[in-house]
């Protein structure tokens, strides 16, 4: 960090030339100094994606950057976020039985090298109660199969509204969100998958892969959505398999990996032309700070 106030801008257009040349310009007029940016254009959509990163060096505010970002988005058509560094992420971890995705993610946040705000931990089992505690922690309980699928999505919700919650990290949880949580949290759920999607969705992955000879084995990170393990890739790690590994052996070996698929705490990343997003704090009419 610079010490200086950073922010992220991401934006989509459709792709034409000037674009990286506008964007540098209005933040030079505003003394943003980029420190890191990324660009790619999607050829099946014509699609133009970009990442700027920058500090703020001199007196404008972050509304009026905002204001200038909305300006720019309206005389190119783009798509656009402005995302405030110093704000961290709420985020509210999901667990069932398993706990190795939740314990590495706490231990993360602990020691800094996750950025965000875990508010609490929430799951329909008591297995992880105490290591919730650990971290002093509220841990919350969740209905589970005993209950319909709009009985859990309303508790599931009423909980993020409740506890302010911007990001949801399904990290291990074996329940199935509902339409309704997954249009409430559209694009703020992420769902760590112990598989390398798009292969072997749905439960028990190393078998399905270990049954079928292949040697490849891993984890996805993938934002949620109603179709059962689909949602856009923020993700992976892909560790080698041997066929004298058993289904114990595979099942350890993704378990590593899927502890360790927590996206890069970077705002504004995007993998695949899918950017992500946050719940935000308004900076301008146009322009959400997020």
């Amino acid at each position: 960090m610079t010490g200086l106030p950073e922010l992220v801008l991401t934006l989509s257009c459709p792709d034409r030339r000037g674009i990286v040349h506008a964007v540098a310009r209005m933040l030079d007029e505003h003394q943003g100094n980029i420190l890191d940016s990324q660009q790619f254009r999607d050829p099946a959509t014509e699609t133009f994606f970009m990442r700027v990163h920058f500090a703020l060096e001199g007196e404008p505010t972050h509304e009026s950057v905002g204001a200038a970002v909305a300006g720019l988005a309206g005389e190119w058509g783009m798509q656009v976020r402005l995302y405030d560094l110093a704000v961290l992420p709420r985020i509210l971890i999901l667990v069932s039985r398993l706990g190795h995705c939740l314990n590495d993610l706490l231990y993360r946040w602990r020691t800094g090298w996750l950025a965000a705000e875990v508010v609490g931990v929430a799951s329909n089992r008591e297995d992880h109660r105490e290591l919730a505690a650990s971290y002093r922690l509220p841990y919350h309980s969740l209905p589970g199969r005993e209950a319909t699928l709009e009985e859990r999505d309303r508790a599931l919700l009423q909980l993020v509204d409740e506890a302010s919650v911007e990001t949801v990290v399904l990290a291990r949880y074996m329940q199935l969100l509902g339409s309704g949580a997954c249009a409430a949290l559209a694009e703020r759920a992420i769902n760590i998958h112990h598989s390398f999607l798009p292969s072997f969705r749905g439960a028990d992955p190393y078998r399905q892969a270990h049954d079928r000879g292949v040697k490849l084995i891993g984890a996805t990170a993938h934002y949620v959505s109603e179709q059962l393990d689909e949602g856009p890739s923020s993700s992976k790690r892909l560790p080698a398999s041997t066929t004298r590994m058993g289904r114990a052996s595979s099942r350890a070996s993704g378990a590593t990996s899927s502890a360790s698929r927590w996206p890069a705490p970077c705002a504004g990343t995007w993998s695949g032309g899918s950017s992500s997003t946050a719940h935000g704090r308004s900076s301008s009419a146009d322009v959400t700070l997020l």
